[in-house]
């Protein structure tokens, strides 16, 4: 099974990030425009947590709290699992379901060098059972591979 940096390499480094002072509505806004699921909340150029779907709909809807006002600080999860480059695609996927996550910002030398999501972990997953079928069916049809 892949590394993280294997994800990486087909996905790409860039990570959508906002400040920790900026509001929930902006951030909002930012998920959309970017089409993904959160931000990585910074802190001047330090990784204050993530703001996600989740932190919206729990901490700012369910509350009746008004993300115009409301600041992403006060929202978001303080508390990350970051990774590294090494881990492997089964610990991610281990953290995710134990950590119940979906999104994993990933460190290099403690500077922030990707996020993976569980999208991206099943992508690559079936990437590689596709392949390990498509062998199979070779194999078994008497098609050996070069």
């Amino acid at each position: 099974m892949g590394r993280v940096a294997d994800i990486l390499a087909r996905k790409g480094h860039q990570v959508h990030t906002i400040q920790h002072n900026a509001t929930v509505f902006e951030a909002v806004c930012s998920m959309v425009d970017r089409n993904v699921g959160s931000l990585v909340v910074l802190d001047g150029t330090a990784i204050a947590g993530i703001f996600t779907e989740r932190d919206y709909l729990r901490r700012v809807a369910a509350e009746q709290r008004s993300p115009a006002t409301t600041r992403v600080r006060e929202v978001m999860t303080e508390c990350l699992v970051c990774l590294d480059l090494d881990r492997s695609v089964q610990d991610c996927m281990a953290i995710m379901t134990r950590q119940r996550v979906r999104h994993l910002p990933v460190l290099h030398d403690g500077r922030l060098a990707g996020l993976v999501s569980i999208g991206d972990l099943v992508k690559h997953v079936s990437a590689e059972k596709e392949v390990e079928v498509r062998y199979l069916t070779d194999y078994i049809a008497g098609r050996y591979p070069a």
